[in-house]
């Protein structure tokens, strides 16, 4: 990893919304040195630390400020001005919430609460954190509406049912195959996710291609050097983690061939690779790892995980 270079976002943040479509603020500190914006309202997060990337240190923070660990999808840069000039940019993270914010441990600030779009114009606002939020509602507007189901039927709740278009997360993942053995990563335990457990190589699918995403990853994360043309589509799994969840669309991709052995390259992320048996696999696995593993031995295309909690 690297320092942020000029230009780059120096802050992080945390932009959390539940299923009735309310924002999750942070009521900062009034009184202490320091404070940028004392007294309004903002979103959990904070600055990155020396050779950290944004997405570690919204994670981070995140953790920090409310206890909580979340699968988080970059959403917007906005640029924060305060009294004495610009502060510089940050990168904010789009996640989805649906707890009680009075029971969330308070590091710093004042409070945390929920508040619904038409109250917060009457909020004493940080003013780049207004702009954030002005963002998601225009985004949220630009949504097609799309039939409303029957209740009975677990549909027509808001945003996290059937009563409105939602977008997916697209993730990649490497599956390598060797003489009956599959290659999986320990993921570190302080990790957001999946902390402490078996998983693929995997990433998030931003402003590229996703065979190009997972080129990139295996480089950077395993120092495998895997030639595009040797990748192929394996399995799809199309999984949400709990009822009103981000939906993710998670490509898991078989490489032919490719040169290098794993090695850990990122140890804050991954304490371990190993090859284990496709038929005795590790536990604590992942599990839409686990299901794309059996539904490519069984000869699947396409699982879906978690939906039917979703729907219940």
């Amino acid at each position: 990893m690297r320092s942020a270079a000029p230009g780059e976002p120096r802050g992080t943040a945390a932009l959390l919304v539940d299923s009735r479509g309310r924002y999750l603020l942070h009521l900062r500190d009034a009184n202490k040195p320091h404070i940028c914006h004392p007294g309004t309202w903002s979103l959990p997060g904070g600055g990155r630390e020396a050779g950290e990337a944004c997405r570690d240190a919204v994670e981070r923070e995140l953790l920090e400020e409310t206890g909580l660990v979340l699968p988080l999808e970059p959403f917007a840069v906005v640029d924060a001005h305060g009294p004495e000039g610009a502060e510089g940019r940050i990168e904010v993270y789009l996640g989805h919430w649906d707890g009680d914010a009075d029971a969330l441990p308070l590091t710093e600030g004042i409070m945390f609460r929920h508040f619904d779009a038409d109250r917060i114009p009457h909020l004493t606002m940080c003013p780049w954190a207004q702009q954030v939020i002005d963002l998601h509602q225009r985004a949220e507007s630009r949504l097609p509406a799309v039939a409303r189901t029957d209740d009975r039927t677990g549909g027509g709740r808001g945003r996290g049912g059937a009563g409105r278009a939602r977008p997916n997360i697209i993730g990649v993942n490497l599956y390598l195959e060797r003489k009956g053995t599959v290659l999986l990563g320990l993921r570190h335990p302080d990790t957001a996710y999946p902390g402490a457990a078996h998983h693929f190589l995997a990433g998030h699918c931003e402003q590229e291609s996703a065979v190009r995403c997972l080129v990139r990853e295996a480089e950077e994360e395993v120092a495998l050097v895997i030639d595009p043309a040797d990748v192929e589509l394996a399995h799809v799994v199309h999984v949400v983690d709990h009822p009103g969840g981000q939906p993710r669309m998670q490509l898991v991709f078989r490489a032919r061939r490719w040169r290098g052995e794993p090695e850990v390259r990122e140890p804050d992320r991954c304490a371990s690779w190993g090859w284990w048996p496709a038929d005795a696999l590790p536990e604590p696995i992942v599990p839409y790892a686990r299901t794309a593993i059996e539904g490519i031995r069984a000869g699947r295309s396409y699982s879906e995980l978690g939906w039917g909690r979703a729907s219940s």
